[in-house]
């Protein structure tokens, strides 16, 4: 089975933010990039389909040659080899269309993604991508075991969980519970120095124009000071939560 891992480069979530050029682009000094944490989810999932099952991994970004450490770090944990789509990540259709033209060219069986991404949390990806290529597609998956040629799915919404079972090629929107964290992998020296030897191809895009355009990031507002109350003073809290939070 050919497995094709989708990895996006984001800020760590405990980065500080800043936009420059009047707020209209991405400011990325000083922050330390991931992998993006659902994504990783289905990288821990795919790498425990290499060892069970003898399947292949191939971890894909989209993005410039800032990403490559994101991708090493993807084949420290084990993937197979690597590819690097060589343009910038502007939307997701444009992503979903550079995924979808490798994916078709090589024939993967199972296209792993996180739901969404940690720093747009657009959440489209995955579905386009299947859309694109004719695959089945499940999303919010929390669960996935493959038997043969069928693959049994369960995947979450509001209020409980559904099990699925489906048939290949199929494109999987993971979140946690695909894995627990407890299961995600931290690469140790042996794998980091081996990531190394491993291919990392550099894939020129297809061409496609982006579907959007950014105008314009703004921050959400500070959160105001913390208003501390006397235990003994109940009607001046009952007036603030009143009057103020607006809560009763």
């Amino acid at each position: 089975m050919k497995i094709l891992v989708c990895i996006s480069h984001v800020p760590d979530t405990t980065s500080k933010i800043n936009f420059t050029d009047n707020n209209t682009k991405f400011d990325a000094t000083g922050v330390q990039f991931v992998i993006n944490p659902y994504d990783e989810f289905a990288l821990t999932r795919a790498m425990w389909f290499k060892e069970k099952q003898g399947a292949t991994v191939t971890a894909l970004n989209v993005g410039n040659n800032t990403t490559e450490p994101t991708l090493r770090k993807a084949l420290a944990i084990g993937a197979d080899d690597a590819v690097r789509i060589n343009t910038e990540a502007t939307d997701g259709l444009f992503v979903a269309r550079q995924i979808a033209a490798y994916a078709k060219a090589e024939g993967f069986d199972l296209i792993l993604a996180g739901k969404e991404s940690s720093d747009y949390n657009g959440g489209m990806v995955p579905g386009m991508v299947a859309s694109l290529l004719g695959y089945n597609f499940v999303n919010a998956c929390i669960g996935l075991e493959i038997d043969g040629g069928v693959a049994l799915v369960t995947r979450e919404f509001d209020g409980g969980k559904e099990i699925l079972q489906t048939s290949f090629p199929l494109v999987i929107g993971g979140q946690k519970g695909l894995v627990e964290e407890n299961e995600l992998r931290i690469p140790n020296m042996r794998g980091i120095m081996m990531a190394r030897q491993k291919p990392l191809k550099i894939v020129e895009p297809v061409a496609t124009d982006p579907a959007t355009q950014v105008n314009l990031y703004e921050k959400p507002p500070q959160k105001s000071a913390c208003k501390i109350i006397d235990a003994n003073d109940l009607d001046e809290l009952i007036r603030l939560l009143h009057n103020e939070a607006k809560v009763i």
